[in-house]
């Protein structure tokens, strides 16, 4: 492969700048800085961009923090709410990254950003059963009854929900774990049982956890070990 395309394909920098930063000197292969970019080279070589080594990587998995505004979508509209890809380095959108399903505008929490379509249409298909944990706050306390009600599956108007999962820490929040991932189903779920959502933020996706070192509007590449558990759900 190409040094520029790796660089590239990394996310090292856009493949554009690619040429300047070679003629610059800031591009090593096995410890020797490289004067050309069409040198090449392969996933065994030790490539490095201003000293950091380049990890080559063919499909990206980001573990986002989303922060509560941003939309999640791949484009903007003039007037519209930010994209959360805005919060991603350029170098990488340009690999087609996307973001795997969506949380609502002011919902927040962990958000899967990729470029493997395969992998996202499998861990958002409905029969995989690929469980979401959301962490919620209710307007009114959550009785025992409505707990169970939403436990079982209600009527949402377009759909009667799956069984969900119900952890209660206090009286008007708690953890809940779906299945599905309708259009602002769990806002639905609690209306269905004559209560409202306050606030939601989804701490975990296909058995990966949200890290909480990650603040609002930052991201991380999943490790090997998070790749491993989210791909072995699908």
């Amino acid at each position: 492969m190409r040094l520029d395309k790796y660089l590239a394909q990394s996310g090292a920098c856009i493949r554009s700048d690619v040429a300047k930063a070679v003629s610059d000197g800031r591009v090593a292969v096995n410890g020797a800085v490289c004067s050309r970019r069409d040198v090449s080279v392969c996933p065994e070589d030790t490539v490095t961009f201003d000293g950091i080594p380049v990890v080559y990587r063919e499909h990206f998995y980001i573990m986002l923090n989303k922060p509560s505004g941003y939309v999640s979508t791949t484009l903007e509209e003039e007037g519209n709410s930010p994209s959360v890809m805005r919060l991603i380095p350029e170098a990488y959108r340009s690999r087609g990254l996307f973001p795997c399903g969506r949380l609502d505008k002011d919902t927040t929490g962990f958000l899967l950003i990729t470029n493997d379509g395969g992998a996202a249409h499998r861990l958002l298909a409905p029969k995989k059963h690929v469980n979401k944990v959301y962490a919620f706050s209710c307007r009114l306390p959550l009785s025992e009854d409505d707990a169970g009600k939403l436990c079982g599956g209600v009527n949402i108007g377009d759909l009667v929900t799956m069984p969900a999962e119900i952890t209660v820490t206090g009286s008007t929040s708690g953890y809940i774990t779906i299945k599905e991932g309708k259009f602002h189903q769990i806002k639905r779920m609690f209306e269905a049982v004559g209560n409202g959502i306050t606030s939601l933020e989804r701490v975990e996706f296909g058995g990966v956890s949200l890290d909480r070192s990650l603040g609002a509007g930052e991201w991380r590449f999943l490790t090997s070990d998070e790749e491993k558990t989210l791909l072995g759900n699908i």
